[in-house]
């Protein structure tokens, strides 16, 4: 039996989470992403769709929907019992997910048995994306450069950031063609600091260039409610949200030096890590990242209909 829920009761989230638990430690690494775990303590979010898979009381199998991207569209990920595979029960409940609608389907860690299931359902991998992490007590490169550094202003900076965030990523999948309220929904985050949005720029004699930005964000640092069920927090992590050059200006190791001002601010506010999202395809980015320190932690791959 299949359960199609937009929410998970005390005892169905608790299910889930061991669910979770189980693969994580068979698997060695978690099934679902970071952020839909830390909503799914507590519930889940509103705009969720949750499939179970149940037999007898026990929950054999998981999908998590997220219908929400208009733009990109809908993101599924699903996960089997390490005690039930091998049973067909992912192909069943992929299946209960494309009746609902015709998903991206991301798979964490990049698992044979995810491939095989792909294979077997007719999917093609469209995309690769490695998260990558770097310790922040280990020393810092030097931060060498003859740019002007500064903090986001709140209703200075949109117009001119939004130029400079859809010529750094142009026709990219998430970042590119910004709006303003792409930008404003952000910045309604509360985990949105403009401390920790940093801009790059150059004096032009009678103006300021608008060059690079790094947008750090903090994982945990601020505890959040879910439909009123009370306030929690997660333990921090820092993230590299968004890096940026002009094109104009690439070949000038901006890159760098703004990433390493990014790790610095979060260095300050005391954390003990950094975490970023990189395209594999993206071998320049990789080769800076690691330069800097970080190594690869994790890779999600996406998963699409052949027909799509």
């Amino acid at each position: 039996m299949i359960e199609n829920l937009d929410h998970l009761n005390a005892t169905q989230q608790q299910g889930v989470l061991d669910l979770i638990s189980a693969a994580t430690e068979q698997d060695g690494t978690p099934p679902i992403a970071e952020h839909i775990l830390l909503h799914l303590r507590h519930g889940g979010d509103k705009d969720d769709r949750h499939l179970i898979l149940k037999k007898d009381g026990e929950i054999m199998g998981y999908a998590h929907i997220d219908l929400t991207d208009p733009v990109a569209g809908s993101s599924a990920e699903l996960v089997i019992h390490p005690r039930h595979r091998g049973k067909g029960l992912g192909r069943t409940l992929l299946e209960s997910i494309c009746e609902i609608t015709s998903p991206r389907l991301w798979s964490h860690g990049d698992l044979p048995s995810a491939q095989k299931l792909a294979k077997d359902y007719g999917l093609v991998r469209v995309r690769s994306v490695i998260q990558m992490r770097r310790s922040l007590n280990h020393p810092l490169p030097e931060l060498a450069t003859d740019l002007n550094l500064r903090s986001f202003l709140l209703g200075l900076d949109d117009e001119s950031w939004l130029v400079l965030n859809n010529r750094a990523f142009a026709g990219h999948p998430e970042q590119g063609g910004w709006t303003f309220e792409n930008l404003q929904q952000r910045m309604n985050e509360n985990w949105f600091d403009p401390r920790g949005f940093l801009l790059a720029t150059r004096d032009t004699g009678s103006s300021e260039e608008l060059i690079a930005f790094c947008w750090t964000k903090i994982h945990g640092a601020h505890s959040h409610s879910h439909d009123g069920e009370g306030e929690h927090g997660h333990d921090p992590i820092g993230e590299i949200y968004a890096m940026g050059v002009d094109p104009s200006h690439r070949g000038e190791r901006i890159g760098g030096a703004i990433t390493i001002a990014g790790l610095s601010h979060l260095r300050r506010e005391g954390l003990m890590s950094a975490m970023l999202y990189v395209d594999a395809e993206n071998s320049t980015a990789i080769k800076l990242y690691r330069d800097l320190g970080f190594s690869e932690w994790g890779r999600d791959v996406m998963y699409r209909e052949s027909t799509h």
